[in-house]
């Protein structure tokens, strides 16, 4: 018998290893749709450069979080021997991994708000610094229940912030960190209130969405981190709110096929923090939702003098953020179809502390790194566009 229960326990722990593993590799895909999402966005002299950024901006962080910021999550290093590292089919290695493609997605949503016009090597520290100590830091605080804000909240509201893939912890971090640097590097040039730079390439831009809407259930789903934990009602909540986001996007957004592919990652974006508690039809109500939001606000952007987001990345992922972080504490409620066991109040203050640890955490990192060396391009580097200036080679052949 103890023989039978050995092997049911290897083989349980090799399926949740495997099960976690998959997920990185869907989230690492991701990225892929990061790229390409702002490849299609931008002009066509900064296309290069978005691409290789955002697999900079990865492999920087990489090394950033397996060192520092790990370690300041969740307390665990791997300054030990690899067999002691391969322990239980290495599935710690394997949650590092996992964790890194989220950790590395900080950078990659900052990417898209200061494309055009932000430096690449300051920016490069800025990330690294970012996903060292700033990301998880939050990231231990809410997942790891670190520093007794968990603990709190639980004990003041009867239930702790809950953030089950990360509208906060991710989305919503990354969005406002990208508002303090959009803030700062202020807006392109030439760029007139009203009159946006059209789409460098419609097709690049949907080949982007459409990679982040599949990667994304690996991104939810997987969040359980174990096989035992997973849940159909994640899949089918992520589904729901993403053809809510795309649904509402295409209506308000008057078919703009800019809006429509950016609706359904509106939608996967609010839908992260409870969608292991909502009801499909809220998390429809939540998608859709969120896909109306992000139409409205990236279309008042388009008139401010100083805030010149590109891609749209602070109302996609920082408002969007911010109003699932809120809303799980409303359709996560048995009152509204949802499984309970969340605290609307626990989830309002857990999703403002989120916004306020990125402007404070942001605004300190990017501030520091543009005293050092600028952020921002060079008026001559910015007019020549930033492959030619940084990477000395353009999208194709016939660019010089």
């Amino acid at each position: 018998m103890d023989n039978i229960s050995d092997a049911i326990s290897v083989i349980a722990q090799s399926a949740d290893t495997l099960f976690i593993l998959l997920g990185a590799i869907m989230v690492l895909a991701m990225h892929a749709g990061f790229a390409f999402l702002e490849v299609g966005t931008v002009r066509h002299k900064n296309q290069v450069n978005a691409l290789v950024k955002i697999l900079a901006d990865f492999s920087f962080s990489a090394v950033a979080y397996f060192f520092i910021g790990y370690q300041i999550a969740y307390g665990n290093n791997f300054f030990a021997s690899a067999e002691v590292l391969v322990a239980n089919n290495g599935y710690e290695l394997v949650k590092f991994f996992f964790l890194l493609t989220f950790a590395a997605a900080i950078p990659a949503i900052v990417s898209g708000g200061i494309a055009e016009r932000g430096s690449f090597t300051p920016f490069l520290v800025a990330s690294m610094l970012i996903v060292a100590f700033v990301y998880p830091t939050f990231e231990g605080l809410i997942w790891n229940g670190n520093a007794g804000f968990q603990d709190w909240l639980h004990a003041t509201f009867g239930a702790q912030f809950h953030d089950f893939a990360g509208s906060i912890v991710v989305h919503g971090m990354g969005g406002w960190l990208a508002f303090t640097a959009i803030y700062l590097l202020g807006a392109r040039q030439g760029r007139k209130p009203g009159i946006a730079f059209a789409p460098s390439n419609i097709p690049f831009l949907a080949l982007g969405s459409w990679i982040l809407i599949v990667g994304w259930f690996g991104f939810n789903v997987m969040s359980a981190q174990t096989l035992n934990g997973m849940s159909g009602l994640v899949a089918v909540n992520s589904l729901m709110a993403m053809v809510g986001g795309t649904i509402i996007a295409f209506i308000v957004g008057r078919n703009d096929p800019g809006f429509i592919h950016n609706g359904p990652l509106a939608g996967l974006v609010a839908v992260c923090a409870g969608s292991d508690l909502m009801h499909p039809i809220g998390a429809f109500i939540v998608g859709g939702g969120a896909g109306g939001l992000f139409v409205v606000i990236y279309t008042r952007l388009q008139r401010s003098k100083k805030i010149d987001d590109v891609l749209g990345v602070w109302p996609l992922h920082g408002i969007c953020g911010l109003w699932g972080g809120i809303a799980a504490g409303i359709f996560g409620q048995t009152s509204f179809g949802g499984l309970g066991g969340v605290s609307f109040m626990s989830q309002v203050i857990g999703s403002i502390a989120g916004v306020v640890f990125a402007l404070v955490g942001g605004f300190i990192v990017y501030s520091l790194v543009n005293k050092v060396s600028s952020l921002r391009l060079s008026q001559e580097d910015e007019y020549i566009g930033a492959d030619l200036a940084i990477h000395k080679i353009g999208a194709t052949s016939n660019d010089k």
